[in-house]
């Protein structure tokens, strides 16, 4: 996810540096880098995968798209070779659901890989619209004045507004036209929003250290701002048609605060190949099973 202001002016907003490149620059560069897709056969599925870091599993080995920090093992391929599937993957980090109608240079804009031929499309997206990562960057620099307490928290409802909710308030709107243009570009798909994982503890107090730094009392809000994003996701999902995966059940108790080999979510300062508060292969795997099962509970990848 790339970084966004909420103008905290008390401290200075940090952002994740070691995250991705910004949006805007995996863009503009992406005439350089080919989308990847899979040799056509007659009678193949068809599908084509949109969304940011979370689908295109920046870090996790093997990066076959150094622009958009893109994975052969992100979830869109998992599951196209579960479905044997022809995969057409425009995911990019960085992406907002403005970038999925972007043209760069010599590539077409995300959009442009539906058709009325598309059988499925999966998106995660909105993230990068809530500037997510900026909040995290902000959580992370404020710690040390008060680790037992909740300063993220406190500085991002000052006056008694949520700064996070009002900007996934802000982006409903925003996924409903990213539904309605892929129904609209492709109106025999299957569309699936999938939602974003558990990135922290589900309960409890968390894990404040050196690789987590979050004061104590952040972790519920971070968390419950997660989870405010995906019901939002949800909702505008259902009013367009889509199906919702949910990867956020499944991945409870995976978190980033878990050891190594049960962490499916990286820390801050990753210990296995993936993007700092990302998830590593194993989430990659965790979301692709989620999106197998959702799309096997509504009657398949065909749009009904």
């Amino acid at each position: 996810m790339k970084p966004r202001s909420f103008g905290i002016s008390r401290r200075r907003t940090v952002t994740l540096g070691a995250v991705v490149a910004s949006g805007a620059l995996a863009f503009a560069m992406a005439s350089s880098v080919p989308a990847s897709a899979a040799p056509r056969h007659a009678g193949s599925l068809d599908y084509v995968a949109l969304g940011d870091s979370y689908a295109a599993a920046p870090g996790v080995p093997e990066q076959i798209d150094p622009v958009c920090a893109r994975s052969n093992s992100n979830y869109p391929h998992l599951v196209a070779a579960r479905n044997k599937a022809v995969l057409t993957d425009v995911s990019c980090s960085g992406a907002t659901t403005a970038d999925l109608a972007l043209a760069t240079g010599t590539a077409p804009a995300p959009y442009d890989a539906l058709s009325r031929k598309t059988d499925l499309v999966t998106v995660t997206i909105g993230g990068n619209d809530i500037g997510f990562t900026s909040v995290l960057g902000h959580c992370a620099s404020v710690v040390s004045s008060n680790p037992a307490g909740s300063p993220c928290r406190d500085d991002l409802t000052q006056g008694g507004t949520d700064q996070v909710e009002q900007s996934i308030t802000a982006t409903a709107s925003k996924i409903s036209r990213v539904i309605a243009e892929i129904h609209r570009r492709a109106p025999h798909a299957r569309v699936a929003m999938v939602g974003y994982p558990s990135l922290f503890p589900d309960s409890g107090v968390g894990c404040t250290s050196a690789s987590v730094p979050f004061a104590a009392g952040d972790f519920a809000y971070l968390r419950d701002k997660t989870k405010s994003l995906n019901s939002m996701i949800a909702r505008q999902a259902k009013r367009g048609g889509a199906t919702y995966v949910d990867t956020y059940t499944p991945t409870i108790g995976h978190d980033m605060c878990r050891p190594v080999g049960e962490r499916w979510i990286e820390s801050l300062a990753p210990q296995t190949p993936a993007a700092p508060a990302h998830p590593n292969a194993l989430g990659e795997q965790a979301m692709a099973t989620a999106v197998t099962n959702a799309l096997a509970k509504c009657g398949g990848a065909h749009r009904a």
